[in-house]
């Protein structure tokens, strides 16, 4: 069974599936201030752009990370 889980800052929706991760840490680096696994929630989309969220998800090697745009 899949745990998708959602983070949302109003304007888009990061979805997060764990089953797919594999962990290599380029949201961390990219994006401290939004993915910080020692917290909880440990993503925080309120605190980059929408724009820069967009750019980071791209770039997540396994696709652990996707997201969709709240207003489509």
């Amino acid at each position: 069974m899949e745990k998708i889980k959602e983070y949302t800052n109003g304007e888009i929706t990061i979805i997060w599936n764990p089953e797919l991760c594999i962990h290599s840490g380029v949201c961390v680096r990219a994006l401290p201030q939004v993915y910080n696994p020692k917290e909880r929630p440990w993503v925080k989309p309120e605190n980059a752009t929408t724009e820069q969220l967009k750019v980071q998800i791209s770039q997540c090697p396994s696709g652990a990370l996707s997201y969709k745009m709240n207003n489509e």
